[in-house]
């Protein structure tokens, strides 16, 4: 397997496997970035944005959490489960089949000391240092209220969380996927964090987790709507469409057809805010830049539709422009040393 360069050397291949233990609390915080295939360079991506954009990146370790280390989420495909109380097949190849893993961290931690974990279309904006000095305070958990979004007034976003491993003991990734597969845990219940007690829950500042808005306060631009992803414009839709009806048409019957033309139709669109697609291939091209990817592998991105075809002109084109990020003084050089 090719290697996948990271901050401070490291590489996919000495990522510690989730069933090995992180010496939490003895060694530096941990963010991670879960991921699968289909994402892999937008985490690269993300993954460089945490160490350019931090005046402390000495102070905390970048790690790709891959759905590849989990065996038995591979061998899941198929496995019957609820997402909102329709019953879906576990399909490993799904655009979004790593949003499990966050619930991993506790226990690929060890069960001690911090860590953050984000999504792959997370980009950090602001210093991610930060937020791993938090005042967590009663709360072991922290993350974003998003009132509303999906119909639910005390929505939690666990896209971006903050975790006192520590403090997380009932967190056993084994025992909630049991859960699923059984079907007493719903899917989005458990996305959701409804299975949380809230007084465990601290709220984070929306800044922290940004949906599609990117302006001088954002801390972690969110680049949350699927079909809006800067790198994936004018590509076929890749993702499974969560299942509702459309009025007094009942879900069964809007699913069928929803889904034939999303194989067959649906296409990823610009993105609205057109500095969000800078910034990210500003991203991309520092990464490029400092040895963190190769031109060769953003073009088998491409030839793999992971990628819109137009990446590495939109890199040339868009080479330093970081607004509204700050890049600390020394950064690139840091960056170019470490790869």
């Amino acid at each position: 397997m090719a290697q996948t360069p990271l901050q401070d050397g490291a590489t996919e291949e000495n990522i510690p496997a989730p069933t090995e233990r992180v010496s939490g609390s003895t060694t530096r915080p941990v963010v991670f970035v879960h991921t699968n295939a289909k994402q892999r360079l937008g985490a690269r991506i993300s993954a460089h944005s945490l160490k350019l954009t931090s005046a402390r990146p000495e102070t905390f370790d970048v790690r790709l959490l891959n759905i590849e280390d989990f065996p038995d989420l591979l061998a899941a495909k198929g496995r019957s489960f609820l997402r909102d109380g329709h019953e879906r097949a576990w399909d490993p190849n799904d655009l979004q089949s790593f949003t499990p893993l966050r619930f991993a961290v506790p226990d690929v931690m060890g069960h001690e000391g911090r860590a953050v974990v984000i999504d792959p279309d997370v980009f950090a904006v602001g210093d991610v240092a930060d937020l791993l000095d938090w005042d967590m305070g009663a709360h072991p958990l922290w993350c974003r209220e998003r009132p509303g979004h999906n119909g639910s007034a005390g929505y939690l976003a666990s896209s971006v969380m903050l975790l006192d491993c520590a403090r997380l003991p009932d967190w056993d990734f084994a025992a909630q996927l049991d859960a699923l597969w059984s079907g007493r845990l719903d899917y989005v219940a458990w996305i959701e964090l409804g299975w949380v007690d809230r007084a465990e829950v601290g709220l984070l500042p929306p800044e922290w987790n940004d949906f599609d808005r990117l302006t001088p306060s954002t801390r972690m631009l969110h680049t949350t709507k699927r079909r809006t992803q800067p790198w994936k414009t004018g590509l076929p839709v890749d993702y499974t469409l969560r299942e509702r009806g459309f009025g007094p048409i009942p879900a069964s019957v809007v699913t069928p057809v929803v889904h034939w033309w999303t194989r067959n139709t649906a296409r990823y669109r610009p993105h609205p805010d057109p500095n969000q697609e800078r910034y990210i291939f500003a991203l991309l091209a520092d990464l490029l830049d400092t040895g963190g990817v190769t031109e060769a592998e953003i073009e088998t991105e491409i030839a793999r539709s992971n990628v819109r075809p137009d990446a590495l002109r939109l890199v040339e084109q868009h080479r330093g422009a970081f607004w509204p990020a700050v890049v600390p003084p020394g950064a690139e050089d840091r960056q170019r040393a470490s790869a």
